[in-house]
């Protein structure tokens, strides 16, 4: 049975679903969908444009689909997606999109810790994990699994691979290639996540296949376009190689340099 606090608004043409909770001075308006099992806690604001999957928690203080904060926005009918079973703790920010891709999205089983910000039009995929106060400008896309520790700031337009570690604190001016740790200032290439890797299930022989990609790619001497050529040639073809492959080759803003470099 939805609940809802005599002390909350719920706009007449918002559409919550089954087991929803709305607690006390929680604002959610017109145009905003939310699904069943979904708890939105005391002071929380969902505005128009919302749409908040199944069993999902919206701490106090929480805005989700807010305008964007973005000079070019006219006011155009755009969207804030969010996930089933993800949860948006105190004082976070998620902005609907733009007509870029008319939508902002945060995948299934995410955590967007406290006063982090997702700006207008990123993309988040499955289980990423967004540390304090974390922010990401416009247009960020990150693949599954990634971990942003806290305070990190993402330039716009940046990509962030899968399964990827990023130290607290870092600034992220480049693509990050998935499997990688990151960190220092300015940012680099630290080593694989392998302790991430194991925990999500990735045998030796895989972890080894991603260390020779990355060898290759960081410890040879070589250049990104050398390197990425020796990679298709000299090391057989699986899913992560090609993915590595593909993520560098599609990247818009080149990626992470190599601490080895120069």
């Amino acid at each position: 049975m939805t609940t809802v606090s005599s002390l909350a608004f719920v706009h007449p043409e918002a559409i919550l679903g089954d087991n929803v909770v709305v607690e006390p001075f929680a604002y959610v308006d017109r145009g905003t969908v939310i699904g069943e099992g979904t708890r939105v806690m005391a002071q929380a604001t969902i505005l128009p444009g919302a749409r908040v999957g199944k069993n999902c928690v919206i701490f106090p203080h929480a805005i989700v689909s807010a305008i964007p904060q973005d000079l070019k926005f006219q006011g155009e009918d755009t969207t804030a997606i969010i996930g089933d079973n993800t949860t948006i703790r105190e004082c976070a920010t998620v902005n609907r999109g733009t007509a870029s891709k008319g939508f902002t999205k945060v995948g299934n089983n995410c955590l967007i810790m406290a006063y982090s910000h997702v700006a207008h039009d990123c993309i988040l995929k499955d289980h990423v994990i967004l540390g304090n106060t974390t922010q990401l400008a416009g247009e960020v896309e990150i693949d599954d699994y990634a971990i942003l520790s806290g305070g990190t700031l993402v330039h716009q337009f940046s990509r962030i691979g899968a399964h990827v570690m990023i130290q607290g604190g870092s600034k992220i001016p480049k693509d990050i290639p998935p499997y990688v740790m990151v960190g220092r200032d300015p940012i680099v290439y630290v080593g694989l996540n392998i302790v991430g890797l194991r925990r999500r299930g990735f045998t030796s022989e895989r972890i080894n296949a991603i260390q020779e990609v990355y060898r290759l790619l960081y410890m040879s001497g070589l250049n990104v376009t050398q390197a990425t050529e020796r990679i298709e040639k000299e090391l057989p073809a699986s899913e992560e190689r090609d993915y590595v492959l593909s993520f560098i080759r599609s990247s818009g803003r080149g990626i992470v340099r190599g601490s080895m470099e120069g």
